[in-house]
C-alpha cells in the first residue's frame, strides 16, 4: 500500500460515506422531501449503510474513512505510521467532497426549503447545519465529549476485538455498519454520534465556508472540537487496550 493508493481509497470510500450519511440527513429535514419527518430510525439505517457503501469501495485501503480507526489501528500496530498522514488527509478532504455531493443531490430542495407554500422567505434554512454536522441537546461539552468517546470506543472495539479483530475486512464491513446503527440508536441522540472526526468537521467546513445555502444559520464551532478530540482519545484508549490483550 502506497501512500497515495492510502490516500485515493480513502478519498472515494469517505466521499461516498458522506454523500450517503449527508444525504439522509437531507431527506428527513428539507421541508419539501418526501421523506421529511422520518423518525432516528431512518437516520441511523441510513447513516449505517452508508458506512458499508464508503468502507466496501474502499477495502484495497482497508476501509478505515475514520482517523479513530486510523490512529487505533496504527497504535496497534495493523498500520505503518507513515501512511496515516495519507490515510487521514485523504479522509478529511473525501468528507468535504461528499458533502458538497449531498447539496447538489439535493440542491432544488435546499433553495425550497426557507420558502413556504406561497415562495414567501421563511428563514427555516437557519437549521439546515445539522443535515451536515453534529450537535449536541446540551450544551455541557465535558459530558458531550464523554457520550462521543463512549460511542467510539464501541466501534472500535467491535473492529478490535470482533470476528477477524484488528483487521476490518471485506467480511465485516456489513457488521460494522450494523454497529454504528446499534451506536447511533443506543447512543446517538445526546450529541448527534460522530464517532469519526472528518465526518464531522469535513462537512462543518463546506457548510461554513462554501455551500451556497440561503441564511444558513452558525456552524457552531464553538462545539466543533468535541466530535474530533473524543473519538481521537477513544481511538488511543483502544489502541493501547488492544495491544494489553494481544
Amino acid at each position: 500500500m502506497t501512500a497515495m493508493d492510502a490516500f485515493l481509497w480513502e478519498f472515494i470510500g469517505t466521499a461516498l460515506l458522506l454523500l450517503l450519511g449527508n444525504g439522509v440527513c437531507a431527506l428527513v429535514n428539507l421541508r419539501t422531501s418526501g421523506a421529511k419527518g422520518s423518525d432516528w430510525i431512518v437516520i441511523a439505517l441510513g447513516w449505517g449503510m452508508a458506512v458499508f457503501v464508503g468502507a466496501s469501495v474502499a477495502d484495497p485501503s482497508g476501509g478505515h474513512l475514520n482517523p479513530a480507526v486510523t490512529l487505533m489501528v496504527a497504535i496497534n500496530g495493523g498500520l505503518e505510521w507513515n501512511l496515516v498522514p495519507a490515510y487521514i488527509a485523504g479522509q478529511l478532504l473525501g468528507a468535504m467532497l461528499g458533502a458538497l455531493l449531498a447539496w447538489a443531490a439535493f440542491k432544488q430542495l435546499f433553495d425550497a426549503n426557507n420558502l413556504d407554500e406561497a415562495g414567501n422567505e421563511t428563514g427555516a434554512n437557519a437549521s439546515t447545519g445539522g443535515i451536515f454536522f453534529t450537535g449536541p441537546a446540551h450544551p455541557n461539552n465535558f459530558w458531550n465529549a464523554v457520550t462521543e468517546f463512549i460511542g467510539t470506543c464501541v466501534l472500535l472495539m467491535f473492529i478490535a476485538f470482533g470476528p477477524s479483530g484488528g483487521e476490518i475486512g471485506a467480511l465485516k464491513y456489513f457488521a460494522v455498519a450494523f454497529v454504528v446503527v446499534s451506536v447511533g440508536l443506543s447512543l446517538g441522540t445526546p450529541t448527534g454520534y460522530a464517532i469519526n472526526p472528518v465526518r464531522d468537521l469535513g462537512p462543518r467546513l463546506m457548510y461554513a465556508f462554501v455551500l451556497p445555502i440561503k441564511d444558513k444559520g452558525s456552524a457552531n464551532w464553538g462545539y466543533a472540537w468535541v466530535p474530533i478530540v473524543a473519538p481521537m482519545l477513544a481511538a488511543v484508549a483502544i489502541g493501547f487496550l488492544s495491544m494489553a490483550l494481544a
